[in-house]
């Protein structure tokens, strides 16, 4: 008879694949006091030691040469608050998998510490950025620093000194009960900044941010129904990365290609903090305690391998309760065969269970951009 432990362990690779994604934490602290902030630590100025950085990209290098390279996401805190000197050196490990295309970096920034030398530093690398700013100045209202002073013309400062430097970079913007209402405006001063896609992260119920009202599903559905119409209108202009994903996966089913959608896994995207701790599933748990699970952490890599830490993926509470949940989902929700089961995280902030299913993070940022679709379409055909 099979061990419970093959079952769960079968269950496991049946849903996710080997990583596509590490995220790493090069520090805690962060410049910025966003009132929407999820992580607990970001005041504490704690950085990653290099032999946290190079424990990393050893386990990295054996992990088998799929031929599509591994993303390395410094994500912090504020990445670039820890010095230039000291990120080249969070960044040196890795730079034979770099040169062999083995490995990209990645780096998540509010962009108002960019200058001439870290453009320098970024392209030596091949870093390719991300920028958080939520819109217009008053959009953007809620990102303050550590005074409580506005960011958002530091922020414009950075990304001049990117766009000046020629370094592509793409837009991530959180958007609140304000900025839901505001689609077009939003589009279009994003694309004005000239980056080559921006991506909604719809305001979130999790980590310390519990307070704060996030927009309906309502709301939701109007907003990406506008942004689905502008998006048609505007050929020319950034990649909504939630479109683009819509648009992918339509693109599938219709061509007769459902058998490659389906194969396509989930991604445990390991995060490894400053410490070399290892928690899966979503970054957002990294630092969490939670009476059920713990504190979510798998293990570190200083002291076992992160290969090893995820071959024994299965074993962990938190993640065999994720894999029920991710059963239920798929029996029970129509949405399933493209949202594939939407983040652990909000499944626990928002229900505190992660064998649970809805969420409004599903109902916010998959259903209703599926509903707004089908809604356009409607009207036009009836049209």
């Amino acid at each position: 008879m099979r061990s419970r432990s093959f079952l769960w362990r079968a269950r496991y690779q049946q849903r996710f694949a080997a990583p596509q994604t590490v995220v790493v934490q090069p520090t805690t602290w962060c410049n910025l006091d966003c009132r929407y902030c999820y992580l607990p630590f970001r005041k504490l100025k704690h950085q990653m030691p290099l032999e946290v950085a190079e424990a990393l990209a050893q386990a990295v290098a054996q992990f088998d040469d799929s031929g599509h390279p591994i993303g390395i996401v410094w994500h912090g805190g504020e990445p670039l608050a820890v010095s230039q000197q000291k990120f080249a050196a969070l960044l040196a490990p890795f730079e034979a998998l770099r040169r062999a295309g083995r490995v990209h970096h990645y780096v998540q920034t509010n962009a108002t510490l960019i200058t001439e030398t870290w453009c320098d530093l970024l392209a030596a690398y091949g870093v390719r950025v991300g920028v958080s700013i939520d819109g217009p100045a008053a959009l953007n209202a809620e990102r303050v620093d550590l005074r409580g002073k506005p960011a958002f013309d530091r922020i414009l400062c950075g990304i001049s000194q990117l766009r000046e430097h020629g370094i592509p970079f793409s837009v991530i913007s959180v958007v609140g009960t304000i900025g839901i209402a505001m689609p077009e405006e939003l589009l279009e001063f994003l694309a004005s900044l000239g980056g080559h896609s921006v991506g909604f992260n719809i305001e979130e119920i999790e980590g310390v941010n519990t307070d704060r009202q996030p927009p309906t599903a309502v709301q939701a559905e109007e907003f990406w129904r506008r942004i689905l119409s502008w998006a048609r209108e505007h050929p020319g202009a950034p990649a909504v990365r939630e479109v683009e994903r819509l648009a992918e996966y339509l693109k599938l089913i219709r061509s007769g290609q459902r058998a490659e959608w389906d194969r396509r896994r989930l991604d445990p995207i390991p995060t490894v903090s400053w410490k070399g701790d290892v928690v899966l599933l979503s970054p957002e748990l990294a630092d969490t305690a939670a009476p059920e699970y713990g504190d979510f952490v798998a293990g570190n890599i200083l002291d076992r391998p992160l290969p090893e830490i995820l071959r024994d993926a299965h074993r962990l509470r938190y993640v065999r309760d994720f894999l029920t949940g991710l059963d239920r989902c798929q029996a029970e929700c129509e949405f399933f065969d493209f949202c594939r089961g939407a983040q652990a995280a909000n499944r626990y902030f928002e229900n505190g269970d992660l064998t649970t299913t809805e969420t409004n993070y599903c109902r916010v940022s998959r259903q209703a951009l599926v509903t707004a679709l089908s809604t356009l379409a409607t009207k036009e055909a009836v049209a």
